[in-house]
């Protein structure tokens, strides 16, 4: 029994729901409806004070030209109050963008760009991320090893014997290679 209560409690819950969604809607359709014919409405006024109706009919030249003339300045009038208009919506959606990225900043949803690659010297870094106490400069280059050219002029000596390792490989083999070892080592004394 309680069940079947509840059951019509909850069946007229959503029918009242859905009515009253069905409400809403039927508002905002007739609201919407009505902007659109005001839009119309608005659209015509002004047109018909700025368009007046053309008499072209009974002119002679000059006062055709005469009325081209104003009509032209008429445009030129337009064309400026519309650039003017343009200027100022750019401006407005600029000052709208930059408002939102500090919003987006603030609220910490900021989506990084994607980082590039530069080269910082460690000076520049130390720079960065002591401020102005960083005075001393950090050359690095200063620790490094120096090396001398005999020191090179060597290693390419010795690297040039180690790559004849097959032919080395080859004359050591055998018994007189044993030989050769065992005379260089001064076992055969």
């Amino acid at each position: 029994m309680f069940f079947c209560c509840c059951l019509n409690l909850q069946n007229a819950y959503l029918q009242y729901i859905l009515f009253s969604q069905i409400l809403l809607l039927q508002r905002a359709m007739e609201e919407l409806e009505q902007e659109t014919v005001s839009r119309d409405e608005d659209k015509v006024k002004y047109l018909s004070e700025k368009l007046p109706p053309l008499q072209i009919t009974g002119l002679s030249m000059d006062e055709l030209q005469k009325l081209c003339r104003q009509l032209n300045a008429k445009i030129d009038v337009v064309d400026e109050e519309r650039y003017d208009f343009e200027a100022k919506v750019t401006k407005n959606n600029k000052d709208i963008q930059e408002l939102k990225l500090k919003v987006q900043d603030l609220g910490g949803k900021f989506k990084k760009p994607a980082l590039r690659k530069v080269r910082v010297s460690a000076d520049e870094m130390m720079r960065a991320l002591l401020g102005s106490k960083h005075k001393g400069s950090m050359d690095l280059r200063a620790n490094l090893k120096s090396v001398k050219k005999e020191d090179i002029k060597q290693e390419k000596v010795m690297s040039s014997e180690v790559g004849d390792w097959r032919k080395n490989v080859e004359a050591m083999s055998g018994m007189e290679g044993r030989k050769k070892m065992y005379d260089a080592a001064g076992g055969g004394q």
